[in-house]
């Protein structure tokens, strides 16, 4: 059978529905039926399929217990889609909060359908994937590529959770805030909820609400028309209007003023604006994704910020993670910005040395993924041979070359044991110096206590796997 063709399992008390979607769909999909709940579990377990469609009986009037007797279907590691109506889509809502992938609405349309079987079918071979480098409970396999997710890189568990909202709110048009510090790569994330939902052939417009003067915030977000104010030569569109029916990505949210954010409130809760100047009401057609670095919940507290606007706004949240919580992302982040960088100087880098990657991820980088970014384009420039070395970074990485001889660490082994070696003797060295403390060793190392434990442990596993 041919690789393209999309597997769909249908359950459904229609019985009809089967011979109607199949020709409708066309010979990309082979859709399979079960009726039976009970025996939907043994369709999945006999041949995978790539997409689950749960089809909701309208006659279901209890809508907990609707979303209990199917939540089961969810864990089955297929991407599930619920087909409802208008009578059961808060129980389709609920049960895409609870983990299934999307719902669409009856009467179906095929075009829409198609759609949402494809990203399905994306997501289900994604974790497919996944499982068969045993992420899910385990490391990564030597030399697997990393996970990646539109724009954004990282196999960690802390990206993994990143990746698994932004497919879970993407095919949604509800409003979604991104949080996390300056540099984590929040825009990042907003685009990759733009580029896998149903807006992806729209506009992206993203706006930095802090780069923008008080006195203009609400002529660029809204626009003006000819003589609305003073200095105006013609009317203009706004960043709503130039949104159109895509995404708009207001970064820095909390830089707004009292006044602005009442303004933004009741263009959210209308569906509507109007130009400076105008009184005609423009519809919202476009979906707006929200981010900042500040606390919220502590602004709305010291009056700076609107709870109703905080209310409207966090719909569903995603927290965009320090790099510091995520140190084992740090080679595959910094082999891409090496690949990108060495590109744009033509200069012929091809790696980074296992000491140099060691620094790297013992850094605290209180500038995120940005940080690490410059830092390989300095060291690129600074490199002087194919291989970037500890020398090649900026003088802050460097004191961690002198906690280890480079001629102990050369020893037979792969690269990743190598490496992981090399961290280890760090972390030791770290601790012995600090007398057994290992908060103290974490600090002095700029890590934190959590990942020092995790280099330790990983030694005692291999220990044991090497008796056993």
């Amino acid at each position: 059978m041919s690789a393209s063709i999309i597997r769909v399992a249908v359950h459904s008390q229609n019985s009809k529905l089967k011979s109607l979607l199949a020709p409708a769909l066309g010979r990309e999909f082979e859709v399979s039926a079960e009726p039976n709940r009970e025996k939907v579990a043994d369709l999945l377990a006999a041949k995978p399929q790539d997409v689950l469609l749960l089809d909701f009986d309208s006659d279901f009037s209890d809508v907990a217990r609707l979303v209990e007797v199917y939540e089961e279907m969810i864990g089955c590691g297929t991407a599930v889609i619920v087909l409802t109506d208008e009578s059961c889509r808060s129980a389709a809502m609920e049960m895409v909060h609870r983990g299934a992938h999307s719902y669409v609405r009856k009467p179906l349309a095929m075009r829409e359908l198609k759609a949402a079987i494809r990203k399905g079918h994306e997501y289900t071979a994604m974790k497919r994937e996944l499982n068969s480098r045993r992420v899910f409970g385990g490391e990564p396999v030597e030399h697997a590529e990393p996970l990646r997710c539109d724009g954004l890189i990282g196999s960690s568990p802390e990206m993994r959770a990143v990746y698994d909202l932004i497919r879970r709110v993407a095919p949604l048009n509800n409003s979604v805030l991104i949080t996390g510090d300056s540099g984590t790569g929040k825009e990042l994330i907003a685009r990759a909820i733009h580029n896998l939902g149903n807006r992806a052939g729209s506009p992206f417009v993203a706006v930095s609400c802090g780069a923008i003067p008080e006195t203009l915030i609400e002529s660029e977000l809204f626009g003006h028309e000819k003589g609305a104010f003073t200095g105006t030569v013609g009317a203009r569109m706004g960043y709503f209007e130039q949104a159109g029916g895509g995404t708009l990505f207001l970064d820095e949210i909390g830089e707004l003023s009292l006044q602005t954010q009442v303004k933004l409130l009741r263009a959210l809760q209308q569906r509507e604006f109007t130009r400076l100047g105008s009184g005609r009401s423009i519809p919202l057609k476009a979906r707006v994704i929200f981010a900042t670095h500040r606390d919220l919940a502590r602004m709305i507290t010291e009056g700076k910020f609107r709870l109703d606007l905080f209310y409207r706004i966090n719909v569903m949240s995603i927290k965009s993670p320090a790099l510091a919580d995520h140190p084992d992302d740090i080679p595959v982040l910094a082999e891409s910005f090496l690949k990108q960088y060495s590109e744009m100087y033509d200069k012929i880098v091809t790696h980074i040395s296992p000491d140099a990657v060691a620094a790297l991820q013992a850094h605290e980088w209180p500038g995120n993924v940005r940080e690490l970014e410059n830092v390989i384009q300095s060291a690129i420039i600074c490199a002087d041979t194919e291989v970037i070395q500890v020398k090649d970074l900026p003088e802050r990485f460097r004191d961690a070359e002198l906690l280890v001889d480079a001629d102990e660490v050369v020893q037979a082994g792969t690269f990743e044991r190598l490496l992981r070696d090399f961290k280890v003797k760090i972390a030791i060295k770290a601790i012995e110096d600090c007398r057994g403390n290992k908060t103290m060793a974490a600090r002095s190392l700029n890590i934190s206590r959590a990942y020092l434990h995790r280099l330790i442990r990983s030694t005692d596993e291999v220990e044991s796997a090497d008796v056993a």
